[in-house]
Parts: structure tokens; C-alpha cells; sequence
């Protein structure tokens, strides 16, 4: 590790529900390699399906960490130089990033919506096939 550079880890539980021991062995082994280095350990939130969004589960989260013993530099509970460790309230951020690369052609808007895709999906089924969106995307997007 160079002088300006420090290990940054996170563990990024979605609050759908609570902790499970896949969750805390992740979350042991981001923070252990972390203070190994002496780095950064971040605890971000994802919680940007709220139709599965849990009431209490971030408080869970943040409350099995600590009874285990492991504490973050930055959370939602510890602002950073970056901005919000709580995905939801990084939308914007991520809109801009994304409209820059639809204009490079790096990426593009999904042009279904949730109905649709939830149509083709039925359609999968009945045909007794796997639903795989991949082989939905526009044909027009040639590099992928």
C-alpha cells in the first residue's frame, strides 16, 4: 500500500429484512481487512427497493454491528466527504452519472417499463421457460 492510498471497504446490507449470519460473516470480513490495513470501513445502506423495505431493519443492522463489536468511519449514522451512505438519498447523483454514460454510448435507458416486464416474464412462465431480461434489451444496441 502507498503512502496516499488507504484499503476502503464497505459492507452494503439492503434493509429487507434482518441480519442473517451471511450478512455478518461479509460484513466481519470487509471490516477485519479494513482495520488489518488500517482503512476505511463503510456500512451503506441499500435501500432503494422500498416496496421490500422492512420497518427497523437499518436500526437492526446498525445494532447487530455494534453488538459484535464493529464500528464504521462512515455510515448513516457518520457523515463522509462523499455525501450520504444511504442509497436512496443519492439518486441525483447517480441520474447525473448515468446520463453521461448513455451520452458516451456506455449504456441506455431501459425502454420497458414494469408492466412489460412483468408481461414477459408471465409469458416465460407459461412457456415453462427461465425469464432471463437480458434477451430483452434493444436490438438496437449493437455492442452488446
Amino acid at each position: 500500500m502507498t503512502p496516499n492510498k488507504r484499503v476502503v471497504t464497505r459492507f452494503a446490507p439492503s434493509p429487507t429484512g434482518f441480519m442473517h449470519i451471511g450478512g455478518v460473516r461479509t460484513a466481519l470480513f470487509a471490516y477485519l481487512w479494513a482495520r488489518k490495513n488500517k482503512g476505511i470501513f463503510i456500512l451503506r445502506i441499500e435501500d432503494t427497493d422500498k416496496e421490500r423495505e422492512v420497518d427497523g431493519s437499518i436500526e437492526h443492522i446498525q445494532e447487530t454491528l455494534k453488538w459484535l463489536g464493529i464500528d464504521w468511519d462512515y455510515g448513516p449514522d457518520k457523515t463522509n466527504p462523499f455525501g450520504s451512505c444511504i442509497q436512496s438519498q443519492r439518486l441525483d447523483t447517480y441520474k447525473v452519472f448515468a446520463q453521461k454514460l448513455i451520452e458516451k454510448g456506455l449504456a441506455y435507458p431501459d425502454p420497458y417499463t414494469k408492466e412489460q416486464i412483468d408481461e414477459f416474464r408471465k409469458k416465460a412462465e407459461s412457456e415453462k421457460r427461465p425469464f432471463l431480461y437480458r434477451n430483452h434489451r434493444p436490438a438496437t444496441f449493437g455492442m452488446w
